[in-house]
């Protein structure tokens, strides 16, 4: 977890649509029917039971498959919740208590704020502790106490740390999971949020871009001083979310 001086961007993380949905899941190596519940939300009829389910990521408009309505702080939230998912926890069980963050937090977007790492554990654990059922249950699979502290899980824990957030306490960029060889980040201060190789700065986009118009692996690394592997490893990796 980092923590900056006042940056400076040309872009509004809050209000700027950057990606679509299709944009974002692949980023954060969701499907897109996943990353589509969370941002729009679903209401659908399970064994003749109504079942609703409101949106927890920030998205702006009516999403499209292909147009851009999703902004970085959309992204940031998705990464989050994305890090709550691999912790094995069911978003379903514990979306009230999502909600209840940002109410109790006294915040917008307190997915994507750093008070969700210091401070969100032990809201959590405090709304599991007044509820019951299957969603207190799954709250408690995702808090644990460790030296008589409310703290998220390992797992949740180690995503957390990786965001870098602004002087306002909100992500501005986050690391994007899948990746073995290369480290791509979005950060809302380069390249309007798209993802960008750390080693270099490339976008990810220019070096998938010169691959696809022919040129050798080797090339395109040295014209973008990235290493091989590098390369290899973003056209694997788009290659297996196509």
């Amino acid at each position: 977890m980092t923590a900056l001086a006042p940056e400076m961007s040309a872009v509004d993380r809050f209000a700027d649509p950057l990606y679509s949905l299709a944009e974002a899941s692949r980023f954060l190596g969701l499907s897109e029917s996943t990353f589509r519940s969370w941002a729009r939300g679903y209401d659908v009829r399970v064994k003749g039971r109504r079942v609703v389910g409101n949106p927890v990521v920030t998205s702006l408009g009516t999403p499209g498959q292909r147009a851009a309505s999703i902004p970085f702080v959309g992204l940031a939230e998705g990464y989050a919740l994305a890090a709550i998912r691999r912790a094995g926890v069911p978003l379903q069980r514990i979306r009230p208590a999502l909600e209840q963050l940002n109410k109790e937090m006294g915040i917008g977007h307190a997915l994507a704020s750093q008070r969700l790492y210091t401070d969100g554990a032990e809201v959590l654990y405090d709304y599991a502790q007044r509820s019951d059922g299957e969603q207190a249950e799954a709250v408690r699979d995702l808090v644990v106490v460790r030296q008589n502290q409310r703290v998220f899980a390992e797992v949740v824990e180690s995503y957390l740390k990786r965001i870098t957030f602004g002087a306002d306490g909100y992500a501005v960029a986050i690391p994007l999971p899948g990746f073995e060889q290369a480290e791509l980040i979005a950060d809302v201060r380069r390249g309007f949020g798209q993802p960008t190789f750390a080693h270099g700065g490339a976008r990810l986009e220019d070096v998938l871009g010169l691959f696809d118009a022919g040129e050798a692996i080797a090339t395109v690394a040295m014209e973008f001083g990235l290493t091989v592997l590098e390369v290899e490893d973003a056209i694997r990796n788009r290659d297996k979310k196509s």
